[in-house]
């Protein structure tokens, strides 16, 4: 018979799991909270700014579209208003037709003021292409639509959060990024698909910025209150141009402002035609 060993019955040591790692936020530098909301606000200030200067851009364009495109419609009916006020007092030689017929003959074309003069050379880009065209002699560029393309807006969105001023930390770098996003603005107030498309390669094979290093509490305040402050400026600008004559045309069709254009031209052309039969009566 073969003896069976004795249990061993001392007590062992018990294996526990090891508790899973957790973050306690409350044990977290508050620095570290900081630079995280400071992040968070920069990407919505950004974001801001891209549907600002789209705004812009559509606010521009239709400004421009709409003086050649309808400007001559509208220069005839003030020379049809003119004839129409004209033809009336030679018919009726009352003094109150005559002085109306001076008053709409003058509105064809008034003196401009100082500020006329010069307005139109400036942009948000400095000298117009208007401008620029005539100290330069080279063909005028005007946008081709009020919007530009689906593809146009992607392009210019996704480089406006890669390449944009506030996200570097060094001055030589923001000044790198500043000159970059001139262009890229200047390509999306144009249109200009190809170009920007070369501006996107250009970014990808430029310098890779360095990460952001860990800022301490009185910048990261001061960077807070600075994004504050760039939001309310900005905040002013897209009211102004909401509230602008050409922002608020835009309003009344934000799906296809060009379209809006067509649809102003044909009004205009039946207004002409009536103006046209209402002189054709007076002086037949």
């Amino acid at each position: 018979m073969t003896d069976e060993p004795a249990e061993d019955t001392t007590a062992r040591p018990t294996a526990r799991p090891e508790a899973p790692a957790h973050t306690d936020e409350n044990s977290e530098r508050p620095e570290a909270r900081l630079d995280r909301a400071v992040r968070a606000a920069e990407q919505a200030l950004i974001e801001f700014e891209i549907a600002v200067e789209t705004f812009r851009v559509e606010v521009e364009n239709f400004s421009r579209l709409h003086h050649q495109k309808l400007g001559p419609m509208y220069a005839r009916l003030d020379e049809l208003d003119a004839q129409i006020a004209e033809a009336k007092a030679s018919l009726t030689g009352d003094p109150e037709d005559q002085r109306k017929a001076r008053e709409a003959r003058a509105a064809v074309m008034p003196m401009p003021g100082v500020d006329e003069l010069f307005h139109d050379w400036m942009d948000s880009e400095g000298l117009s292409p208007e401008a620029a065209s005539m100290l330069t002699d080279q063909p005028v560029r005007p946008p081709k639509r009020v919007r530009p393309s689906e593809e146009a807006r992607r392009l210019y969105r996704e480089l406006a959060r890669k390449a944009h001023p506030d996200l570097a930390q060094e001055e030589q770098e923001r000044a790198r990024r500043e000159e970059f996003i001139t262009r890229v603005n200047a390509a999306y107030g144009r249109g200009d698909e190809e170009l920007l498309r070369e501006l996107a390669e250009e970014w990808a094979a430029g310098p890779v910025p360095e990460e952001a290093r860990p800022s301490e509490s009185e910048e990261l305040y001061a960077r807070l209150e600075w994004l504050a402050q760039r939001k309310e400026l900005l905040a002013v600008l897209a009211r102004d141009l909401e509230e602008s004559a050409i922002g608020s045309m835009l309003r009344m069709a934000p799906d296809d402002p060009d379209r809006l254009l067509e649809e102003i031209a044909e009004q205009l052309l039946a207004e002409v035609a009536g103006r046209e039969a209402v002189l054709a009566e007076l002086v037949q």
